[in-house]
């Protein structure tokens, strides 16, 4: 029986449609409008949705999101209160938790996932673990249905892509560019060949994340051959710069389907 991630892919593909992924730190501007924006997502066009766990030493994200991260450390978010806030939702769209490793490492590595299993995540991605330390969680997280999604650098040789590749369940995350998340006014020309080289390695989807920000880019990412457009920076910033909570939910909701609107009718690879 194919994960909630695969059969998400799987419907999308028979579509010919690219798939949406939003990202948001979870705890900002506080857990209870997180949980809302997670609902608001689900109904407006996402077909995954990627959560943050706030961390101290975010090194794989940009100004916004360790700015968001910082903000919810502030108010005492922690992943417990997070995957306990979870267990009360009930989404449509497979959720992926992306979370730091030492938080796993603090509260231990099988009750770890058995949390996340009853929070209803059906994805996890863990951008400080390397692929020589992975074996232990992707064998702890595929025994809860749990796909661990591994990244995939534009710096990575050939060889490391390629093992890359066959270890990661799900999707691959495809970093679109060197550095660190956040938005762009362009987007990277080499993601073509870096898709066209991961191909011939795999036939799991491949989502591209980093430096995505307008409906426009996210079409050119599907049109290059993408199977998802992961969308971070831009979501949190409206939720951040909002007024108040119900107009940020309001302004991502409106963004949601935009760029949904965008990855529709774009044929996709058959693989």
């Amino acid at each position: 029986m194919p994960s909630r991630i695969t059969a998400c892919f799987q419907a999308l593909r028979s579509r010919g449609e690219a798939a949406l992924i939003p990202y948001l730190t979870a705890g900002d501007p506080d857990l209870e409008t997180t949980f809302e924006a997670l609902q608001v997502l689900d109904q407006h066009g996402a077909d995954l949705i990627e959560l943050g766990v706030p961390y101290s030493d975010p090194l794989a994200d940009g100004p916004v999101i360790q700015a968001a991260a910082a903000r919810a450390l502030r108010r005492g978010v922690t992943l417990g209160a997070i995957l306990q806030g979870l267990r009360c939702l009930s989404l449509q769209a497979p959720l992926i938790l992306f979370t730091y490793y030492n938080p796993i490492h603090q509260l231990g590595l099988p009750t770890f996932v058995q949390q996340l299993r009853r929070a209803g995540c059906a994805g996890l991605v863990v951008p400080d673990l390397p692929l020589e330390e992975a074996g232990s969680l992707r064998a702890a997280a595929q025994a809860e249905g749990i796909d661990l999604i591994l990244l995939v650098a534009p710096t990575s040789p050939a060889e490391r892509m390629r093992r890359i590749a066959q270890q990661s369940s799900g999707f691959i995350y495809l970093v679109s560019t060197t550095g660190v998340t956040g938005e762009r006014a362009t987007l990277e020309q080499r993601i073509p060949a870096l898709l066209q080289q991961l191909r011939q390695y795999t036939s799991l989807p491949i989502g591209v994340g980093f430096g995505i920000s307008t409906p426009d880019q996210a079409s050119q990412i599907a049109r290059w051959g993408a199977d998802a457009a992961i969308v971070g920076s831009a979501f949190v910033q409206r939720l951040a710069k909002a007024p108040t909570p119900a107009q940020g939910l309001q302004q991502i909701a409106h963004f949601c389907r935009d760029l949904k609107a965008a990855l529709q009718g774009i044929s996709t690879p058959q693989h």
